[in-house]
């Protein structure tokens, strides 16, 4: 396999980016047992414009984020060594990548957790992959409805950005989104993103397509 990370310019900026911004280990800190732990990955594909992958998740009455627009994913399993093999796991349960034979790792972005007591008590490990750009994606479980490939451009554009007002048990509230694929993504899929665009630096990959 080509090692996406000789050959595209712009993923070892990615994990240069990455490798200054957070430690660079698999496993985030210790919580109380009480506490679940999770893993997503952000997945790039190396073509003219870089597409970022995205699932939509099937409706189901046990999932708290059913319908959802959301990265690849899940809990960590008893015979994961580290949340970086959760990621790796869950991504090919769901969308049939292998990022252990196509794709590389560069880095990850602090946990996040979910800010609603309603929703399970999870820390989320946000990881990131690169690949190259004959990589494709299918739905290869029945927790996913579609995946989507959406270039980091279009989530920077203005326009796709903007608010949506959910509603909860105890009324309605406004959040910001993305508007993609003709899908709202929000929530913690959306902090992850935007953590994940303030980390790139744009400038740099400006400067790469201007040479």
């Amino acid at each position: 396999m080509t090692d996406p990370l000789e050959t595209d310019p712009r993923f070892w900026i990615l994990s240069e980016a990455l490798a200054s911004y957070v430690a660079d280990t698999d496993d985030p800190r210790a919580y109380d047992d009480d506490v679940l732990q999770a893993a997503v990955s952000v997945v790039l594909r190396g073509r003219e414009r870089l597409d970022l992958l995205l699932i939509k998740r099937a409706r189901s009455e046990r999932d708290p984020w059913s319908g959802h627009m959301a990265l690849p994913g899940g809990r960590r399993d008893a015979s994961d060594e580290s949340l970086l093999d959760t990621a790796v796991r869950e991504t090919l349960e769901e969308t049939g990548i292998d990022l252990e034979s196509v794709g590389v790792h560069l880095g990850r972005l602090d946990e996040v957790v979910p800010r609603s007591v309603r929703l399970p008590k999870l820390v989320i490990a946000p990881f990131v992959f690169g690949v190259a750009g004959d990589v494709s994606a299918r739905v290869a479980s029945r927790e996913v409805d579609a995946v989507h490939w959406v270039t980091l451009e279009k989530l920077r554009a203005p326009e796709t950005r903007r608010e949506v007002e959910i509603p909860l048990p105890g009324g309605a509230r406004t959040f910001p989104c993305f508007d993609v694929a003709s899908e709202i993504v929000w929530g913690l899929t959306h902090r992850i993103l935007t953590q994940f665009l303030e980390r790139y630096p744009d400038s740099e990959l400006r400067r790469l397509r201007e040479t």
